[in-house]
């Protein structure tokens, strides 16, 4: 039990110095009696064991890779040079993106102020001054084509005017046919071939070229499907008319063929008419699809073009001047009836 009794906050040296007094016969009354503080230190000829110092054993384990400063800059300026390209592009998208609306704004509000002129004068088809017709349409891609769309609406103009010159050489080559064979198909086909130039150059222009040109002006989902629809049977007889079916009105690879045995020159002629008419067919498909593809992008539907139909047929004056004369006679005569 005398390890239990001794003091744990006590001096170690104290303890020391006690057990050698007790050893040499002194009591702790006789050593405090003993004790001078004024007396130099009379413990200085004790000699008390050196006391270690503590040593930490070295650790086992890896140590840490020396700092580098160069590397801790290199990574701060590669994150910082990151940080300022991502920051310098979104700046430049931004400003692309803002230049692209003042643009768009100013084409519309010239466009608006066109459109609210008090007349804008017609200009196509470009006609003389003395001729006593006058133009019917008016056509300006740069004020009524947005920019985006202007390449595609001229891409179906210069269609259009390659088709008609391929009905006036497709009545040479007829022509030519006759002259070689001289038989009644050649006849017929001949007299078609004027007929359909005199009357497809003008319906062309009226029934597909128009829509399209008003369908990217006014953004129409009505003058779209009128532009899907006779494009497609423009697509149609195209083909037919490359096939070349004697008595058809067109020149193409049966009749030119045939035609080989009478004359080889025309044959050849009649050979390329059908060759042109079928890539009209291709360039006619591409100019469809490429429509299609932006028309399905803007997210009309066949429900708007109902619409839009449905609004324009009411707004038009002939329509409303016509629907109120008749009810105001159905009301005459209803009003007669009650009288007699």
């Amino acid at each position: 039990m005398s390890g239990f009794d001794s003091n744990p906050f006590a001096d170690p040296e104290a303890g020391l110095l006690a057990g050698k007094n007790v050893q040499a016969g002194k009591t702790t009354e006789d050593l405090i009696e003993d004790f001078n503080p004024f007396a130099v230190d009379q413990f200085s000829n004790q000699q008390v064991p050196p006391s270690q110092p503590a040593i930490m054993q070295p650790s086992t384990s890896e140590q840490p890779p020396p700092y580098s400063s160069a590397d801790a800059t290199s990574s701060a300026v590669a994150a910082t040079k990151g940080v300022t390209d991502d920051l310098q592009r979104r700046q430049e998208e931004l400003d692309r993106k803002a230049a692209e609306i003042d643009r768009r704004e100013k084409e519309l509000n010239s466009r608006q102020v066109l459109t609210s002129a008090a007349a804008r004068v017609n200009n196509f088809p470009p006609l003389p001054s003395w001729f006593p017709l006058k133009p019917c349409f008016y056509q300006d891609f740069t004020l009524d084509i947005p920019s985006e769309f202007q390449k595609l609406v001229k891409a179906h103009f210069y269609y259009w005017i390659a088709y008609c010159l391929l009905l006036f050489v497709n009545i040479g080559g007829a022509l030519g046919s006759l002259v070689t064979k001289s038989t009644g198909e050649c006849g017929t086909t001949f007299g078609l071939s004027i007929l359909y130039f005199v009357l497809f150059t003008p319906c062309s222009f009226v029934c597909w070229y128009r829509p399209a040109y008003n369908a990217f002006r006014a953004d129409s989902s009505f003058y779209f499907f009128l532009y899907f629809f006779v494009f497609f049977i423009q697509f149609c007889a195209h083909v037919i008319q490359a096939i070349g079916i004697d008595g058809s009105g067109s020149c193409g690879f049966i009749n030119g063929i045939q035609s080989i045995k009478a004359n080889v020159a025309v044959g050849i002629i009649m050979l390329m008419i059908g060759a042109l008419f079928s890539g009209c067919a291709v360039t006619s498909m591409v100019l469809l699809l490429k429509v299609h593809r932006i028309y399905r992008s803007s997210g009309a539907s066949f429900s708007k073009a109902q619409q839009e139909f449905s609004q324009g047929v009411w707004r038009n004056r002939a329509v409303q001047e016509t629907t109120a004369n008749i009810a105001s006679s159905a009301a005459q005569q209803a009003f007669t009836d009650v009288r007699h």
